[in-house]
Parts: C-alpha cells; structure tokens; sequence
C-alpha cells in the first residue's frame, strides 16, 4: 500500500496559534482543496478565526501557500463544509457568530449563530465574498448551528447535501442536556446551490457533527456524532433524498470517543469509507471500508497511533485523500493529508 504524507497546517505557524477542522475537496480534474479554520489567539472554538484554503492543482504533489478564504474580521467564520455541483462550481458552507460569545451564549439565545455560503467557479482560485442564507436553513426555535465538518454530497439526483446539526431552544426551567437538545439535520439544494433549504431532522436528540452518503439503492446514510454513553456512532437512514429521517440507531462496528468522524461513498468502486478516532479517546485515527452499505466495516489502514480527532475523507484516481488533525501530544498541533494509493 503506497501512503504519502504531508502537513499541511502547523500550529503557532503562518500568523494563527492553532488549526482545526479540516475539510476536504477533490474536483474531477484533480484539484485538491483543504480548508479549516485559523484561530488566530488560541486554539478556543470561538475567538478570530478565518476559513483558510491550501489547494493542489496537480492531485497533490505540490501545494500554494494558504489564503484566507473566509474572513469575518475580529469574529468567527468557521465549520468549513464544502460540496461540488454538476457545473463545477465549489460551494462552502460556513457558520458564523461573535467571538466574545460562543456556544454557551449561543444555547442561552444570548448571542445569534448564522449560515453563509461562498462559492468558486474556477476551481479555488478565487471565491465570492460570503453570502448569509440563515433565513432558509435555520428554523426559528435552533440556537446552536454548525455546517458539517467536512464535505457534502450530490445525490444521483443531482441535489446537493450538506450535513448539519443544531441545538434546540430551551424552556426556562430547562438547562442544556447534551443527550437531549442536540439535533443532526441536512439542508439541501435542487438548484444548483443557487438556494438552499432545510432538510430533515433526525427523530430524537443527542446527536450532532454528522456526514451523509448515499447508499447503493439511492438511499441516505447519516453517520453521527453521538451522545448517549455508549461511545458508538449513530446513524439514520432516509429513503426521500434526506427530507425525513428513520429512527436513529447505534453501529456497534464503529466505536468513536465521541468526536467528529468522515463518511466517503465511492460509487465507482463499490465500497464505503470511514474514518475516525477509533478509541475511547481522541487518537488511533483509523480508515475502515464496507462493501455492503455500512452494514459491517473491516479496518482497512490504521492512519495515525497518536493523539488525532477530526478527519475528512475525498477519492479520486485510485487514491484515497484522507485529511485529519494531529500531534505528538495534543490532537490539535497540526492538520495532515495522507494520500493512500489503492
């Protein structure tokens, strides 16, 4: 098995404390394109932070020096979430909110948390200047909001989903349960990515961080990130293209330390990809394969030992691009890509 390595993303270097959040996207031409957020004072969720890209032109054998594509000057641009249409044109999804006020004042309806887009049509090179659709995808009783991580999809169909998760408002007798007002959704587009809309929510709490692929009989598989003790991924099902949801249900192949994790269908070879921190604690970031829609998983590259959290997974020319966050002791020193041939 051939494996390249490369970091891409080093904290304390190009002017930002820490990186986080890696996203990945491969166009058919093979232009790879990580994003993550750059937090510029601490490694904090909330603070200054940037949407930053690094882009391949040539499948990953050179790379450009970052860009700043996101900027929400002293605030919080960040869940970078990107997903390619027919057409060729990038869209990335992104959320934003005050850096003086994160998620816990965002849970109090304190502070407002906001969905925006930007969208390239040459590949990366450049990028519109963010557009907010909140109104559309955000129902009026979610406080909490977060796009992805990671990359969405385009159905058979031609929709494109993004996986998405939220928070529900409290009542005022009410204090926040993890395992109770945490909710995974999608918000989808028929259009090209011209609009979007909210899709379906999943039928109980205790669930957010997710990723959707699309099975092999045209259905939907949302794996996520999961709250209720067992220290297993959770999923769904939807069988309309992601408007309504199945009951959520416990994948006992998949143990996860409760974090964010990447699922990659790659239709032209028939099988699934997953990757996560396979422990009960953040490191251990493993690669499994299923041939048979996420049924049963069998442990295809164990990627890195180490401490290790967030990943994204992309396909193309009979490589797997599976970008993760890293270190020798914390997770979060650096983002690296391992390109593994097939």
């Amino acid at each position: 098995m051939d494996v390249n390595y490369i970091d891409l993303f080093s904290s304390g270097e190009g002017g930002y404390n820490s990186y986080r959040i890696p996203a990945i996207f491969v166009s058919p031409g093979g232009t790879v394109l990580v994003f993550c957020e750059g937090r510029k004072h601490s490694l904090s969720d909330t603070g200054d932070i940037d949407i930053l890209l690094r882009k391949s032109s040539d499948g990953g054998k050179t790379w450009e020096e970052p860009q700043v594509i996101a900027d929400a000057g002293k605030d919080v641009f960040g869940n970078p979430a990107p997903v390619g249409d027919r057409n060729g044109t990038i869209h990335l999804l992104l959320t934003w909110n005050l850096a003086e006020k994160g998620e816990k004042l965002i849970l109090q309806e304190s502070a407002p948390r906001t969905v925006w887009v930007v969208r390239s049509s040459d590949d990366g090179k450049t990028w519109t200047a963010p557009v907010e659709i909140t109104d559309y995808v955000k129902e009026k009783d979610w406080t909490w909001y977060a796009t992805g991580p990671g990359h969405g999809i385009q159905l058979h169909s031609g929709r494109l989903v993004i996986p998405c998760d939220h928070a529900v408002k409290l009542s005022p007798a009410e204090e926040f349960n993890s395992n109770k007002h945490y909710y995974s959704h999608i918000i989808y587009s028929d259009d090209d990515g011209i609009t979007w809309r909210t899709g379906g929510t999943v039928p109980r709490g205790g669930t957010n961080e997710c990723q959707v692929a699309e099975l092999s009989d045209g259905s939907l598989y949302l794996s996520m990130r999961n709250y209720d003790g067992s220290f297993k991924r959770a999923y769904s099902i939807s069988e309309d293209g992601g408007l309504t949801w199945g009951g959520v249900n416990i994948d006992d192949y998949l143990v996860d330390p409760v974090c964010e994790a990447s699922i990659l269908s790659v239709r032209e070879k028939g099988f699934i990809l997953f990757s996560n921190p396979a422990s009960l604690k953040r490191e251990n970031l493993t690669l499994k394969i299923s041939y048979d829609d996420c049924k049963s998983w069998n442990i295809y590259k164990v990627v890195y030992e180490g401490p290790s959290a967030y990943s994204d997974l992309a396909f193309w020319n009979d490589t797997i691009f599976c970008v993760y966050e890293n270190g020798t002791s914390s997770p979060y020193e650096r983002i690296t890509l391992a390109m593994i041939k097939l």
